[in-house]
């Protein structure tokens, strides 16, 4: 089993980071960072290309600091950016390494709000057949 982490350097993702790396190491699993990088728009053409590699060296270089506070606590991990839309990533990556709980920070957007846009752990909550686990930011805020 494993514990995967959705990640990409926002407040909310900060937080979720440090309880993800409590709960791998609790259950002694490895931690999988998971990025979603599918950029907006259709999937073909010099432009959706462009904004893709830019989108996934952003989430590669988020990621790596996020294996490092990792391999600092001893959990061991992996890295995962993939051409989804971050639900969709998290719930592809769960599924192939056999995951405990999804682990996602929630950062700047009301209940109400993530209903209406579909923010990523409103996704999860209503799509994932496996247990997901929402951190607020530090201060509280949705």
């Amino acid at each position: 089993m494993s514990v995967v982490l959705g990640y990409d350097e926002s407040p909310g993702a900060a937080r979720a980071l440090r309880i993800a790396i409590e709960v791998a190491a609790a259950y002694g699993e490895e931690l999988v960072l998971v990025y979603g990088a599918a950029a907006p728009g259709l999937r073909d053409g010099a432009e959706y290309r462009s904004h893709y590699d830019a989108i996934r060296q952003a989430g590669r270089t988020g990621l790596e600091h996020a294996l490092t506070a990792a391999e600092e606590a001893g959990v061991p991990a992996s890295v995962e950016v993939l051409d989804e839309s971050p639900a969709q990533a998290l719930l592809e990556a769960a599924e192939r390494h056999g995951a405990r709980v999804i682990v996602v920070g929630t950062w700047g957007e009301s209940p109400m709000r993530g209903a209406l846009l579909g923010s990523t752990p409103h996704k999860l909550l209503h799509m994932s057949p496996i247990p997901v686990l929402c951190v607020p930011t530090e201060d509280g805020t949705p």
